[in-house]
């Protein structure tokens, strides 16, 4: 059964948690650069003990030289590990960053079309960029800051309370005063940073659908209403945002106060404890720099908190991204299929749609190796759907398609597909010139195979004429091409594929009788040899089909060929007469489909 799986919501912690854990592929590089940082907050903690040294020394007139060059030493090794921890982080974060958004991208162009709908294009999108942006930053802070805070926090607090509990405890306070103010923020703004990422998707949904349908927008003059709207979007998202920003505003406000008095109260108590000969002055400078180095640590670690419960719900939806799966996924086991002749079987199968009636219901036929299977019916009659369980784009519920004998369901999903070549509507052309495009479908065909393959598409004598000829790049969905010329290329291209299945999804519809002449000529000899199946709605281009079934409401209701579904008078008949069919037309015999060698 096809569902939509995703993982469950996962807490700000368990995402911290994953990002962190994705640094695993390279274990050895993370624990060097992570025992570098360590070695950098040992020596930030070293450095306030020798100033303390060298203080009271000058303070009793005794010689500071070894110190101070102690110190000097620690501070070179210090900054070296720095350096290290600099440049092997960035690099590290750099590699996995690029890692995650070629996982990402490689399961984006997996998941059904159902997904990409639902999202909408430019939400993946930003999904994907922003997520990997966000593991980014996780990754480079936790390598050279938040690591490198944590255990110089740990460490202090046991160095502070062996030279004076007192000072420590001034410390202690500061450090719980910034837990509780991040605390507080986070669970206040935790609910608003979600709704402030939803209006971020928003906003990159609405320009992805807008700039795909930009020539729709021109023509319907829907400039000024397009960008009023995502004004109105963005208006939407800044009301949602600033109250999340007040309230991490605030968090800086409450941190810099409590840093402030601690400070004052350090040299306010080391005062009165010099005074009682209780502390020294070295041991004061030396607490003011714990807690210089206390604060900094933790703005550090309080800027992380900010930034992660920020973007938390961005992490979170990269993950589901990841973790979404559409339900088609290969049987443990599964064996490529070999050798296809093209046999095909739908038995009783049924699918129906996630919450709705939709669907295709008991659907039974078989298609012989070579023979020709027309799809006809009203639209949403389920035509699409059932072709799309042949891919295996879609799971059935309840039935089984086989292909030769063998359930699709046991067959590796490569081999399935490498065996069916589809012509669309929409000819699905990519921004990179005539001869990638052609190549979609066989990657490491020569020149000759794809010039071969155009000819028989009749495409080779307008591919001559353009720029560059097979060179020339055909710009967004093939932009620069017309109608017709974008689909003889789709045609090209699944002639140069050579499967043994092939299948026409409204191939020439929309375009003028000329074209469609000389595309119907084109997809004859695409058709000779192979078992193919036809989704149209002018009915003319399935009258040579050898059987023609008719959908209504997901069920088949109506088999046979032309001239004998037109002498039933049902939904068939009543089809033809809409389409405009002459009476001579429904009693000539439908056409042969012409013999034609198939491509190499």
């Amino acid at each position: 059964m096809q569902k939509s799986l995703v993982q469950p919501r996962m807490s700000t912690w368990d995402l911290y948690k994953r990002a962190l854990g994705m640094l695993g592929v390279e274990r050895w590089r993370t624990t060097f650069v992570a025992a570098a940082g360590i070695l950098v907050a040992l020596v930030q903690l070293a450095e306030p003990l020798l100033i303390a040294r060298a203080v009271d020394a000058i303070s009793a007139k005794q010689s500071a030289y070894g110190i101070i060059a102690l110190w000097a030493l620690v501070g070179l090794f210090g900054i070296f590990a720095g350096v290290t921890v600099a440049v092997l982080a960035d690099r590290l974060a750099h590699r996995r960053r690029l890692a995650a958004l070629g996982q990402a991208f490689e399961h984006a162009i997996i998941l059904p079309i159902s997904y990409h709908a639902e999202k909408g294009s430019g939400a993946v999108v930003r999904t994907i960029l922003a997520g990997t942006d966000a593991l980014f930053w996780n990754w480079l802070s936790f390598l050279r800051e938040q690591l490198t805070a944590i255990v110089g926090i740990i460490v202090l607090v046991p160095a502070a309370l062996q030279m004076n509990v007192t000072m420590a405890l001034i410390l202690s306070a500061l450090a719980v005063l910034y837990l509780l103010a991040n605390v507080l923020v986070a669970h206040k703004t935790s609910t608003g940073q979600a709704a402030v990422e939803e209006y971020h998707n928003n906003v990159y949904g609405r320009v992805g659908d807008v700039l795909g349908n930009v020539s729709v927008v021109q023509s319907y003059a829907r400039m000024m209403t397009e960008a009023q709207d995502l004004r109105r979007i963005i208006e939407q998202l800044l009301r949602a945002q600033y109250p999340v920003l007040t309230w991490w505003g605030l968090l800086t406000v409450l941190t810099r106060t409590a840093a402030t008095i601690t400070v004052v109260s350090i040299f306010a108590v080391g005062s009165v404890l010099a005074a009682r000969n209780e502390i020294t002055v070295g041991e004061i400078v030396a607490f003011v720099s714990f807690a210089n180095l206390l604060i900094g640590k933790l703005d550090a670690l309080s800027g992380f908190a900010v930034r992660l419960f920020q973007q938390a719900p961005t992490l979170r939806s990269y993950y589901e991204l990841i973790d979404a799966t559409d339900g088609v996924r290969e049987t443990p086991g599964a064996k490529p299929l070999e050798n296809v002749d093209g046999r095909v079987r739908y038995d009783a199968v049924t699918y129906r749609f996630k919450n709705s009636a939709q669907g295709v219901f008991d659907i039974n036929f078989e298609a012989e190796a070579g023979k020709t299977i027309a799809l006809v019916g009203p639209t949403g009659a389920g035509k699409t759907t059932c072709l799309a369980l042949l891919q295996r784009l879609r799971a059935p519920d309840e039935g089984r398609i086989t292909v030769d004998g063998h359930d699709i369901a046991d067959v590796t999903l490569a081999s399935l597909r490498h065996s069916i070549a589809v012509v669309f509507q929409d000819a699905g052309l990519f921004n990179r010139s005539i001869a990638e495009n052609i190549r979609i479908g066989k990657p490491d065909a020569t020149d000759e195979q794809v010039e071969k393959a155009a000819r028989m598409a009749e495409a080779h004598d307008f591919i001559a004429k353009k720029p560059g000829g097979y060179g020339f790049v055909i710009g967004e969905r093939g932009a620069s091409l017309s109608g017709g010329e974008r689909q003889r290329l789709a045609i090209a291209r699944a002639i140069l594929k050579d499967a043994p299945i092939l299948i026409l999804d409204e191939a020439t519809s929309a375009l003028d009788v000329e074209t469609e002449s000389r595309i119907k000529r084109a997809l004859d000899r695409l058709r000779a040899g192979r078992t193919t199946f036809i989704i149209a709605h002018r009915l003319s281009t399935v009258s040579g089909a050898d059987t023609i079934l008719v959908l209504e409401d997901g069920r088949i209701i109506e088999r046979g060929k032309f001239n004998e579904l037109v002498a039933q008078g049902g939904l068939f008949a009543r089809l033809v007469r809409e389409g405009g069919f002459t009476e001579p037309d429904l009693e000539a015999p439908p056409p042969p489909v012409p013999a034609f060698a198939s491509a190499p």
